[in-house]
């Protein structure tokens, strides 16, 4: 199992992103999808999940701006960032818990970098 983040990028102020994270490999379930960033010097933090039953739930630092969904049909999760700050600039993380022939697993993808700047 494989999960691929895409997405990231450059961006000014006030601008927005969308990341993608899709999973691929031996997958007969997706559980929960997380969103995890890492500023530089920083600890990983926790931004945002969705559930199997797309229940959300968002760090007090991005709600309102920022939006997590999933497409089961295609493995993949998103995340729609709004009114993005310098201070969201990290490398963002997704991970997930995926069920390939027994119980459910946790996987991380390689992180995709997102820098706010003017």
């Amino acid at each position: 199992v494989q999960l691929v983040e895409s997405g990231g990028g450059l961006v000014q102020p006030g601008g927005s992103l969308r990341l993608s994270c899709v999973a691929s490999g031996s997958i007969s379930a997706l559980g929960d999808m997380n969103w995890y960033r890492q500023a530089p010097g920083k600890a990983r933090e926790f931004v945002a999940q969705v559930t199997r039953t797309e229940r959300t739930d968002y760090a007090d630092s991005v709600k309102g701006r920022f939006t997590t969904l999933r497409d089961d049909a295609k493995n993949t999760g998103y995340l729609q960032m709004n009114s993005l700050k310098a201070e969201d600039t990290a490398v963002y993380y997704c991970a997930a818990a995926v069920r390939s022939d027994g119980a459910f697993k946790y996987y991380w993808g390689q992180g995709t970098q997102v820098t706010v700047s003017s």
